[in-house]
């Protein structure tokens, strides 16, 4: 019995010629395969919707998406982030991978959104402490003459705190992680402008608290400037007797390379910069990976002697969404001329005669 295939099961011939058949992950129902992706992080779903068309048809669920981003960032369950997005698949792809260090400039015609939606999440041992959604003003000019600093914390309301057995600054720091999502409200393009890890942890020379800096670097050609998030802390000692840290201060400041801080126009034009890069870098990248290949000939194959050898043939790969060669080559030299070829090929039907 000769194996027969289908797109759902696939028949294999056991030794005594009894067929048993091999169950692909396709013939499983949708709602199981549903609930198995949803177990997935955000890297392995997107791996998994490349897998094959049954399996991409399912990984495009929105729930699945707008599960992963409210688990990975708890400050997106929050209104009105919450009801600003419309595409958790578009705002995960943003908000996850990194920025782009080289960033085109925005287009003329982008204007400066009105405010700016900023989603800060700090944990401590991957456990919450601090998940808020801000809101900063972009027009008036007390923020676009003044250095640019967004406060995640209000000074009225009680600082959070960690419960650390140590007080150690930097065993503090290696258990601590940070995401702070900026939004456009208007184009809903997003940045995560916070390191995974913090980059830098050192102690106040005065008031001896404990400062860990996290960073990126945007810019474009030689400008580059830092966004640099602080968090400031001091130990404390809790209510009965077991130590732990206050987090006091969570601030977002742009800085260029020297440490200058730089205004409220210049740092939104910055961001601009790289929310509006990272999404044509990303329709770029997507570019080169759909391209498809062109192999290109000529109908002289099929004339005689005296009439060919005009035309190259070459194969290319194009990109698929603009059009643009990516790369091409050449089937023949470019010094073969018709002249020189055409003796050749005389010469061998006499040689042959």
């Amino acid at each position: 019995m000769s194996p027969s295939y289908t797109d759902r099961t696939t028949f294999t011939t056991t030794n005594s010629g009894e067929s048993s058949g091999a169950t692909t992950i396709s013939a499983l129902p949708p709602d199981v395969l549903t609930h198995i992706l949803s177990l997935l992080d955000g890297p392995a779903l997107a791996s998994a919707s490349c897998a094959s068309s049954h399996l991409h048809s399912l990984s495009a669920h929105p729930p699945l998406w707008r599960c992963l981003c409210t688990s990975s960032w708890p400050s997106t369950n929050h209104s009105p982030l919450s009801h600003l997005l419309s595409d958790h698949h578009a705002f995960f792809s943003d908000a996850f991978s990194a920025l782009p260090l080289t960033t085109p400039p925005p287009p003329p015609f982008l204007p400066h959104p009105p405010h700016l939606i900023s989603a800060v999440d700090l944990c401590f041992n991957d456990r919450p402490i601090i998940s808020t959604i801000l809101h900063t003003e972009t027009r008036s000019a007390w923020f676009l003459t003044s250095p640019f600093r967004i406060d995640a914390l209000d000074p009225e309301d009680p600082p959070p705190m960690t419960p650390a057995a140590t007080l150690s600054g930097s065993t503090v720091a290696a258990e601590m992680s940070l995401t702070w999502i900026v939004v456009d409200p208007i184009t809903r393009r997003a940045a995560n402008l916070s390191s995974i890890r913090p980059v830098s942890v050192q102690r106040h020379w005065f008031s001896g608290k404990t400062q860990i800096r996290f960073a990126t670097i945007l810019g474009r050609g030689s400008h580059l400037v830092q966004c640099g998030i602080v968090v400031t802390c001091e130990g404390c000692e809790g209510e009965r007797g077991g130590g732990g840290v206050q987090v006091r201060e969570v601030c977002l400041q742009v800085e260029d390379m020297d440490g200058m801080n730089l205004n409220g126009e210049e740092s939104l034009g910055i961001l601009q910069m790289g929310m509006e890069g990272k999404r044509r870098r990303r329709r770029e990248e997507e570019g080169r990976e759909r391209g498809f290949y062109v192999g290109t000939s000529s109908w002289e194959e099929g004339l005689g002697i005296d009439q060919c050898c005009t035309f190259r043939g070459s194969m290319a790969r194009l990109d698929i969404l603009a059009g643009n060669i990516i790369w091409q080559i050449i089937m023949l030299q470019a010094t073969i001329f018709k002249e020189e070829l055409t003796q050749d090929l005389l010469f061998g039907q006499q040689s042959r005669d």
